[in-house]
């Protein structure tokens, strides 16, 4: 076998995407941060039409620069939450405002092998949106993301995604430190509000595109 690592994660991402179909959600594929631009813009929009678009926090959509070319094409109105220079309570308004949007976008903690996208949110709004409210909500998922089960997928969570959020975002919180959760009660804490997305509801509401590459933390 020439290349054995391709061969495995093209295995593993077929194995996810054939669960998430069972499970309700719209499934895409892409191999790099091209072909999701490329999905998401060529395919996903035109079929949605969507006038307002909210964002969930995700280092993964700026990583493939889906949040630049959302902010320059045509005819969107994008509720910037992503705006450095905007002061908080407008970001916390615009955050409401995104619950109502046309197409939410986000990324995702991590993504069982049984197509169950799970997640952790420090004031809930991403996981407010994947639940309920958008018409229609647009994960981005690298391979990274994908763990066996639950069990694996709260640890992904707590022990690797929280810590190095947390340092990235400049948080006060002891697993700065300890690169690990302690399970804290810094008012800065970004470990609030948990949701295991099991299916989509109505079916097809939530797409996923399954990205061949590391994104995200």
């Amino acid at each position: 076998m020439k290349d054995p690592l391709s061969t495995y994660w093209a295995k593993r991402l077929d194995q996810t995407a054939e669960a998430l179909d069972d499970n309700g959600f719209d499934v895409f594929r892409a191999d790099d941060e091209e072909a999701v631009r490329r999905v998401a813009l060529s395919e996903i929009l035109p079929a949605l039409e969507p006038r307002v678009i909210g964002l969930g926090g995700s280092l993964s959509v700026i990583q493939c620069g889906l949040y630049q070319a959302l902010k320059e094409f045509p005819g969107l109105e994008l509720l910037d939450t992503y705006d450095k220079a905007l002061p908080e309570s407008e970001k916390l308004e615009m955050r409401r405002q995104a619950l109502l949007s046309d197409l939410f976008v986000c990324g995702v903690n991590a993504l069982t092998e049984a197509g169950q996208l799970v997640n952790l949110d420090m004031i809930g709004n991403r996981v407010g949106a994947l639940a309920f409210g958008p018409k229609n909500v647009l994960v981005l998922a690298g391979r990274n993301k994908i763990v066996p089960d639950l069990a694996a997928a709260m640890r992904r969570v707590k022990d690797l995604a929280a810590p190095l959020n947390t340092m990235r975002l400049n948080k006060k919180t002891p697993c700065v430190k300890a690169a690990r959760c302690l399970d804290c009660k810094s008012p800065d804490r970004i470990c609030n509000v948990w949701t295991i997305t099991e299916k989509s509801f109505p079916k097809g509401r939530i797409k996923v595109i399954l990205v061949d590459r590391d994104l995200g933390l």
